[in-house]
């Protein structure tokens, strides 16, 4: 039969291409990956979720509630620990309005977190502001829902305030201010670029989205993806935008226990005002009853017993000498005219290569750190399919995550001599 019984998601989604870079690096042997974010594997807590583990699974009394059906919020418990540590990691009371349990969902994950509001929020053909660069999976996301992106330029402390504004008064003359739902940003150690934005840029973005309402007809929400905020491990901690939100009914903010836990752990959050809460948790009811209650009883015993902030707090450590690691290797292996930052948290150092070379999949210099045996993320696959301008070619992400520090500093030496072929 010619015909397609596929939904228009399901012939509009494509692949993400993080599944090719992964599926190369099973492929190939000897190949060294600098693409996936995977987390650091010897620091898994092992010991510390099989005493969790242990204790709860210890009787009938303790054991059976983690091993049945929970509530489609989340467990109660998890969502108070997870609410107080929030508010003292934001300097705020725990009994203040904005980090109430009650506006909190648990998901499997954060990336369900974001899937779940762009079902509830987001139509066909609405547009999404977003870092430019962005996370390329919820780009992915987007892409298959139909959603426009509009990139808004990036520098060291966030989003580029003045560019933010042009692009919202641009939409309002167009008129497509009525499609406009969200800023989306990943503001701390961003994936891919490592920049964390800062408080005062959140406070102005916000700002800025409030005063285009009236002209949307609708809210326009500032979403606030902080994955990576508990991988700090250098300055001072930001804090976040529902501190900024004095209504508390327009920043949405998402976080994760997989990055600073273990990423087999599918745990993540987020806080959202009312009219959503209701809408995404009947969509989380759909989607799963809600999410595995046995994960939730480990993370919160794991929070409760204080072993949690014990393993983030080593976890930092580590990821400190393996970017450290990364940085000298750039400085030593990367030829000249070779940028890169020199991240304070979160898993990625992110170069941008002279402006005569491109870094895409079907690049010279992705073909010749193939034939060195290493890849990267072409940085290309991080920016939205933005019409007012042409995508980046000249950038890649590095992941210091999972690899071993002799592998980060072998696999940074074969990009330098892919680069000094190439170049």
């Amino acid at each position: 039969m010619k015909g397609n019984a596929l939904s228009q998601l399901g012939r509009r989604t494509a692949e993400p291409p993080i599944t090719w870079l992964m599926r190369e690096a099973l492929v190939r042997p000897g190949l060294i990956s600098l693409a996936a974010g995977f987390t650091d594997n010897p620091s898994l807590p092992v010991e510390i979720t099989r005493d969790i583990m242990a204790e709860m699974l210890r009787s009938g009394k303790t054991g059976q509630p983690p091993l049945q059906y929970g509530t489609t919020a989340g467990d109660e418990t998890l969502r108070a620990l997870t609410a107080r540590r929030l508010a003292q990691l934001d300097g705020q009371s725990p009994k203040a309005k904005a980090y109430s349990p009650s506006r909190m969902m648990i998901t499997h994950g954060s990336q369900q977190f974001l899937y779940i509001l762009t079902e509830i929020l987001f139509d066909e053909g609405d547009i999404v502001l977003v870092e430019d660069p962005s996370y390329f999976v919820y780009l992915g996301i987007m892409q298959s829902h139909g959603i426009r992106g509009r990139g808004i330029r990036m520098e060291a402390d966030g989003i580029n305030l003045a560019h933010l504004e042009a692009t919202l008064e641009s939409l309002k003359k167009s008129g497509e201010l009525p499609r406009l739902k969200a800023l989306y940003l990943v503001s701390y150690h961003c994936n891919p670029t490592g920049t964390t934005t800062a408080a005062a840029k959140k406070a102005a973005a916000l700002k800025l989205l409030r005063r285009y309402e009236k002209f949307a007809g609708h809210p326009i929400y500032l979403l606030e993806d902080a994955a990576y905020r508990e991988l700090r491990f250098a300055g001072e901690d930001t804090p976040g935008a529902l501190t900024m939100d004095r209504t508390g009914d327009r920043v949405i903010y998402t976080s994760t226990y997989s990055k600073p836990y273990a990423t087999g752990v599918r745990v993540g959050f987020g806080f959202l005002p009312a009219p959503l809460l209701t809408a995404a948790l009947r969509v989380k009811g759909n989607h799963d009853f809600g999410t595995t209650n046995f994960l939730q009883q480990l993370i919160s015993r794991a929070l409760s017993t204080g072993a949690y902030e014990t393993h983030v707090q080593s976890l930092r450590k580590r990821y400190a000498k393996k970017a450290a690691a990364m940085v000298r290797a750039c400085r030593e292996h990367l030829p000249e005219g070779v940028e890169w930052t020199e991240p304070n948290g979160g898993l990625y150092v992110w170069a941008r290569i002279p402006a005569r070379v491109k870094t895409d999949l079907k690049s010279k210099l992705f073909a010749a750190a193939l034939k060195q045996k290493m890849i990267y993320v072409p940085g290309n696959l991080c920016y939205a399919d933005d019409p007012t301008r042409r995508k980046p070619n000249r950038e890649m992400r590095l992941s210091f995550g999972s690899g071993s520090i002799p592998n980060i500093k072998e696999g940074i030496a074969r990009l330098g001599k892919a680069l000094k072929k190439v170049l």
